[in-house]
């Protein structure tokens, strides 16, 4: 079998280009309208992943994130700020005649940059609001809730993933795929 060398590879280069993804535009909705992120970290060559709320912030071309103080997380970033961040999106099943012939669509974007640890409250302040307005936009501060406070902010770790390279990757089959159906909802 021949080996490909990624080590000579841009870290976002897709092995199976028909699958690849170059749409900006198309990488920033994914970003926008995914739930949930997985942040991949490594500390003395043990990786770490977790699953991470977000929020995309597209005029610092950034990702924002949160997490307590005293975690594997942070702990990890301040021994080594790379890290690696994706968001996926399942669709259907896609039976085949064959074991080799079963697949799945899905969607994802895989980032490739560095983590900074918020030390700017302000920043920090920001980076928290802009992540309830994501996840809860139907509720303002100061009328649905009290705002941020600095002690609130002083309990957190925010931080900024700083996106120096990324990468989409599509795979979906034809509507009238024969037998294809979504995970949980068998024919």
């Amino acid at each position: 079998m021949n080996k490909i060398d990624f080590s000579s590879r841009p870290l976002n280069q897709v092995t199976r280009e028909n699958r690849a993804v170059h749409d900006e535009t198309w990488i920033k909705a994914m970003l926008r309208r995914a739930p949930f992120g997985m942040l991949a970290t490594c500390q003395d060559g043990q990786p770490f992943i977790h699953t991470s709320m977000f929020v995309y912030a597209e005029s610092i071309h950034a990702i924002y994130i949160h997490s307590a103080l005293d975690c594997r997380r942070r702990t990890n970033l301040e021994a080594n700020p790379r890290i690696c961040f994706t968001v996926t999106e399942m669709g259907r099943l896609l039976p085949g005649s064959a074991a080799m012939d079963f697949g799945v669509e899905y969607a994802g974007v895989v980032i490739f940059g560095k983590a900074v640890i918020l030390s700017n409250e302000d920043e920090a302040q920001h980076a928290l609001q802009m992540l309830l307005d994501k996840y809860f936009p139907h509720l303002k501060p100061g009328v649905d809730y009290s705002p941020i406070a600095p002690e609130e902010i002083a309990i957190t770790s925010v931080y900024r993933l700083e996106i120096e390279q990324w990468s989409g990757k599509l795979d979906q089959a034809p509507a009238n795929y024969p037998g294809a159906f979504e995970y949980g909802k068998y024919p």
